[in-house]
């Protein structure tokens, strides 16, 4: 087979209750005009606040794929073709989930699955170059080896996720320029794991070799070349000009990419980064909150618009292993205690969801709505603090108690939201310590196992399947209240097993019902966020991730009309 409190009362003690207007998104454009090359893109990313924290892939860390996804290459990646602004019917917003129809293959040109044993062949494309780097490497053609060792490499860390190559019984070049993935049994997730997932980047072993670490030492196949890094400051990226990839654009072929250099401005000030825009010191920023876009529709009206649900889930994880969280009656009785819908339509203006996670509503046959859920888990989302009273004296907690709580202060939404959320819990007689960390800290105390009692995050969803298995199985990274069921466990390896995608649906559709009615967080709602960038931005409709939070692709296919900006002042 081929594949090519009183509710109000308590907002306003927090000081966050305001009246916004939003407009709608506006519409998809169709790009007509014909590419044109040169200039620096400028860009406030999805991660505007968070700097590159680390550049080598065996490292095991998810902002890699993002930082160094311009430079190096996978084996696939978003058919870009299918995105809403051609067309097609996907906006391209998902952290890491491409749908099976929009897959395309990058340094393979083809895959073929094939019995006894179970394997996949895939055949790179020809021809494609590393460019000359030096002091790390002349410039040579990729082979198949490169695959096999950047595999082998990341497999050996001892940073690796658990199980998560379990599936691969071995990786082997069969010729120059074809790659063979021996399998230990099918599992559903094989494309997404190695081939276009946070840890599915290739490079050569002359980088390991230099010491990949070193921002100085990446070199990959890419549209562009890291040039310059600042810690905290910028990335900067140059075009590759041996770069092999091309692009269709209005019946024309062209030569990837068109810009001359992009820029990811790192800026930890939401302030700041807004006023970047508004200023077009940035040519696109493609996350803000809802609280800044309506002064900036009136003070930039020729800014372009879009609007998407965020891909991450909010919530305060409790350390279910600990006292007094071990009760359900106590996970219970704090979500009763906040006001959720409240958050929304107060908080949020309206701008958010109440019911996005851990599935997100654009996973079409996974997803399903609050009110098709049981009545226990209905429950979870309405506002009875009585009831959560109820239920901690049921726990012996009728005099309440009190706990620590960590929270990123590179988010500027979950430092407004936090307090707000220990406000409603007050009500009910529990008081939380907030703990505001820097992001670093903040991961390691989850990576370590440091963490206080509570620990409030948004967590990507990445996609309908990794988004339980990651949070809710026994002993992985991302799973903060440390939930562990060997029961819950072997319904997730019975997905992996399934090959029919209905049932794979319905399998996970009745997990994530268990999940959020044993309550292992207060599930809080999911705000939309708008990206927003100047006109002379061309090519573009608000595209944020072609992999798993890889934007290099979508950046590649941008050209810049320096004419139009020269003529709006800029």
């Amino acid at each position: 087979m081929k594949l090519n409190t009183a509710s109000t009362g308590v907002l306003l003690a927090a000081g966050v209750l305001g009246g916004w207007l939003v407009f709608g998104a506006d519409r998809p454009r169709a790009e007509t005009e014909t590419p044109k090359y040169g200039g620096t893109l400028e860009v406030g990313t999805v991660y505007v606040t968070l700097t590159a924290l680390s550049w080598d892939a065996q490292d095991w860390n998810w902002k890699h794929n993002h930082d160094t996804g311009q430079v190096y290459e996978q084996l696939f990646a978003a058919d870009l073709s299918k995105s809403v602004k051609n067309g097609g019917p996907y906006p391209f917003y998902a952290d890491a989930w491409l749908p099976s129809d929009a897959i395309r293959g990058e340094l393979a040109e083809s895959w073929e699955w094939q019995e006894n044993p179970l394997r996949v062949e895939i055949k790179l494309r020809k021809g494609i170059m590393f460019p000359d780097k030096p002091g790390v490497m002349a410039a040579r053609e990729l082979v198949a080896d490169d695959v096999v060792f950047a595999f082998n490499r990341l497999n050996s860390s001892p940073r690796k996720l658990k199980d998560y190559f379990n599936h691969v019984a071995k990786v082997e070049a069969t010729d120059k320029h074809t790659v063979v993935f021996t399998f230990n049994g099918y599992f559903a997730e094989w494309d997404y794991r190695f081939g276009y997932g946070y840890y599915s980047a290739i490079y050569p072993k002359e980088v390991a070799d230099a010491g990949a670490a070193n921002w100085r030492n990446v070199n990959g196949t890419g549209p562009f070349m890291l040039t310059d890094f600042v810690q905290g400051n910028s990335n900067t990226y140059s075009k590759n000009p041996n770069y092999w990839g091309r692009d269709k654009v209005n019946g024309g072929e062209y030569q990837l990419p068109f810009i001359d250099k992009l820029v990811f401005r790192t800026i930890k000030d939401e302030a700041t980064f807004v006023t970047a825009l508004r200023t077009a010191k940035l040519d696109i920023l493609e996350s803000m909150r809802w609280q800044n876009v309506d002064e900036l529709k009136r003070s930039a009206p020729r800014l372009q618009w879009s609007r998407w649900l965020n891909m991450s889930g909010t919530f305060l994880a409790f350390q279910v292993d600990q006292k007094p969280f071990d009760d359900i009656r106590v996970r219970r009785a704090l979500n009763m205690a906040v006001n959720k819908k409240e958050i929304v339509s107060a908080y949020y203006n309206g701008d958010a969801e109440l019911f996005a996670y851990p599935m997100h509503p654009d996973y079409k046959g996974y997803y399903e709505p609050l009110e098709a859920m049981p009545a226990s888990v209905r429950e979870l989302y309405e506002y009875n603090p009585d009831r959560a009273k109820k239920l901690l004296a049921e726990a012996g907690l009728r005099n309440g108690f009190s706990f620590k709580v960590q929270v990123c202060a590179c988010s500027p939404d979950h430092m407004d939201l936090l307090p707000l959320v220990a406000a409603y819990l007050e009500q009910v007689g529990v008081k939380i310590e907030i703990e505001p960390m820097e992001y670093a800290a903040f991961l390691s105390a989850m990576t370590t196992r440091k963490m206080t009692a509570g620990y409030f995050m948004a967590n990507g969803h990445t996609n309908p399947t990794t988004t339980i298995r990651k949070s809710f199985t026994s002993g992985q990274l991302w799973n903060p209240s440390g939930w562990s069921d060997p029961a819950f466990d072997k319904k997730m390896d019975d997905v992996n097993a399934e090959r029919d995608e209905t049932k794979r649906q319905a399998l996970l559709k009745e997990m994530t019902r268990e999940i959020i009615d044993k309550a292992p967080y207060i599930w809080l709602p999911t705000p939309y966020l708008y990206t927003a960038w100047w006109p002379w931005v061309k090519n573009y409709n608000g595209e944020l991730r072609a992999g798993a939070v890889r934007p290099g692709p979508i950046y590649a296919r941008i050209w810049i009309d320096q004419d139009l900006k020269k003529k709006m002042g800029y």
